[in-house]
């Protein structure tokens, strides 16, 4: 039975894995949605519909859920805008938090099922390293940062919706995603680009829970038939290191280790004048206040409960590093 998936943010580094996964099926159609004016590069022969749309202008989105009756519809809602800058930017409400209340509408209005893709800093951290689990307690003023904030109302919206018999959906909360396929130069993405090319020659103490971009996928995916309404699931794998992290990618390429491992207080200090430069430079920043903060707070997540649910799994870390290489080079952004 021919099944309708609508995926927001679909040129985006997840909403294109979600896509190409989607379009391994026939029975799948596929409606992607991309914002006027962006890059569809991401999806250059890929087997799906482009409507463009804004999710800030409810006016946009009729048409992407304009389906026939009867029709299996599961919305997958990536779009987002994500910040580690430090200053203020009061898009990354309007679209997290606005926007996502419009997809919710027209999810409402056309009796569809809902995967919201959330995130793990709208999960309150826990002290020390103690293990950090799915929760039902979602609060901006008990996270940092504007796009934590932003997706910590929205998500406590989206639940109480669910719980409330109202909408049916679930949520899934990604770590740090990392890995082949990012068009658009995430933060991560960027720091592999500048390690290789010799542009970043230490590192700082600290690390997070990175995780394959393709395993979210696959977990979302799973998500959409598997995941109970009303539940949330954490996407995550483990804690790695920066230092270990470049380690594995110097190995890979057969290139110098790292050997300068900055203080975190000098690296706080010279964070303002890190964010200057890849402004000058139009590139995502590396190190500011908020990411530093991030590489210093509890990432003990559990993916246990997405486990057993959704038969979601974690590939090799070094494989995702090496897949992400080897499609940097074939991109020719790497040599």
């Amino acid at each position: 039975m021919k099944q309708t998936y609508i995926v927001t943010g679909a040129n985006g580094f997840l909403g294109n894995t979600i896509v190409r996964k989607l379009a391994e099926s026939e029975d799948n159609e596929i409606r992607a949605l991309v914002l006027p004016g962006d890059s569809t590069k991401a999806l250059d022969g890929v087997r799906c519909t482009l409507f463009y749309g804004d999710v800030t202008q409810p006016d946009t989105l009729q048409p992407l859920f304009d389906v026939e009756d009867g029709t299996p519809l599961y919305v997958i809602h990536c779009a987002a805008l994500v910040s580690i800058k430090s200053r203020h930017n009061p898009s990354i409400r309007a679209v997290n938090v606005t926007g996502t209340r419009h997809v919710i509408e027209q999810t409402l209005r056309h009796h569809a099922r809902l995967v919201y893709v959330s995130s793990v800093h709208a999960i309150p951290e826990k002290p020390g390293q103690q293990l950090i689990t799915e929760t039902e307690d979602f609060h901006p003023d008990r996270v940092v940062g504007e796009y934590a904030k932003s997706k910590a109302e929205i998500t406590g919206q989206v639940l109480r919706l669910a719980k409330d018999g109202i909408l049916d959906a679930c949520i899934v909360h990604p770590s740090g995603i990392i890995g082949p396929g990012d068009f658009g130069n995430s933060h991560l993405t960027q720091m592999v680009l500048d390690f290789v090319r010799g542009k970043l020659r230490a590192c700082v103490h600290g690390g997070y829970d990175f995780v394959d971009v393709r395993d979210v996928a696959d977990g979302i995916l799973s998500a959409c038939h598997s995941g109970r309404r009303g539940a949330c699931y954490i996407l995550a794998n483990r804690y790695i290191s920066v230092r270990d992290m470049l380690d594995t990618i110097a190995d890979l390429c057969g290139i110098r280790r790292v050997r300068t491992t900055l203080p975190m207080w000098l690296a706080r200090a010279v964070s303002p004048l890190a964010e200057a430069y890849y402004a000058i430079l139009r590139q995502p920043p590396l190190f500011t206040s908020y990411s530093l903060y991030t590489l210093r707070t509890n990432a003990n997540f559990s993916s246990e409960k997405a486990r057993r649910a959704l038969g979601y799994r974690n590939r090799d870390f070094s494989q995702t590093l090496k897949d992400t290489l080897d499609w940097l080079k074939a991109q020719g952004r790497l040599r």
